[in-house]
């Protein structure tokens, strides 16, 4: 299985790309929000390892927001950079998965390049800022402003998973608190982009077979977010986890394993 860590060039900036996998078929992930605190460099492996089930199927693009963004950088910019990476790594069509934030830019992808994208996987994610993303976004960015990593590291986990999963595993921020990222820049500049994110209106244009996973006790986007799109989006899936919340990903032990179904039908 072919594991690969580079860097793609545009303009005066960067962005930052890993594969894996040996199929025949693509599968593009686009990282949520944490992606600006931490980009997906030297992820290969690690990455490899966890989503290990779909590298028979699929050859699995991960890609970073562009490392240097203009202030005002909206999620359709930013899905018109994977658009361009796509072009650059000769990937003409694929199957496109995006959690939270990533989820708002994959929408974008759908309706600008519809036809590069074969299915369509939005997990944890809105087609429109709502009260309860804006109340979070605002939260980290005065942390941010404050420079209280820790307090950010710990308001993140304790909104984005279960109680259980707190109790157990929040001891860990106590460590990767104290890891302040080099600067705050990108993730400014995501969280405003957040803040503006509106599809809705738009949404109904996109045609391929769309898979939507909520957590019902979502207290970044909230479960609500997910049933709006699929309001919409009438003829997509559905997959909700009530007893998860954002970070369902990580929690749900059949959540991989249903995205790949959805895939493979």
């Amino acid at each position: 299985m072919a594991i690969k860590d580079f860097v793609l060039s545009k303009g005066n900036t960067t962005m930052n790309v890993i594969q894996f996998g040996s199929g025949q078929k693509h599968l593009i992930m686009i990282p949520g929000l944490g992606d600006g605190l931490t980009t997906v460099k030297g992820l290969a492996l690690p990455f490899a390892l966890m989503y290990r089930m779909y590298c028979k199927d699929y050859t699995v693009t991960c890609l970073s927001r562009l490392n240097q963004m203009p202030e005002d950088y909206s999620t359709h910019q930013m899905a018109d950079d994977i658009v361009w990476a796509m072009d650059q790594l000769k990937i003409e069509q694929a199957d496109v998965y995006g959690v939270s934030m990533g989820g708002m830019i994959a929408q974008h992808i759908a309706l600008i390049a519809p036809e590069r994208v074969n299915k369509l996987v939005l997990s944890v994610t809105s087609a429109r800022c709502n009260t309860q993303i804006k109340t979070c976004i605002e939260r980290w960015l005065d942390m941010v402003k404050r420079n209280q990593n820790m307090e950010l590291m710990k308001d993140n986990v304790i909104s984005m998973y279960t109680q259980e999963y707190c109790r157990k595993n929040l001891w860990m921020v106590n460590i990767t608190g104290h890891i302040k990222p080099k600067s705050y820049d990108r993730f400014i500049t995501m969280s405003k982009a957040i803040l503006k994110h509106d599809t809705l209106d738009q949404l109904h244009e996109i045609k391929c077979p769309v898979l939507i996973i909520a957590g019902g006790l979502d207290q970044v986007v909230t479960p609500e977010a997910s049933c709006q799109i699929k309001e919409v989006l009438s003829q997509a899936e559905l997959l909700m986890y009530p007893q998860y919340g954002h970070a369902v990903y990580d929690e749900a032990k059949d959540y991989d394993l249903k995205i790949l179904e959805f895939l493979k039908k």
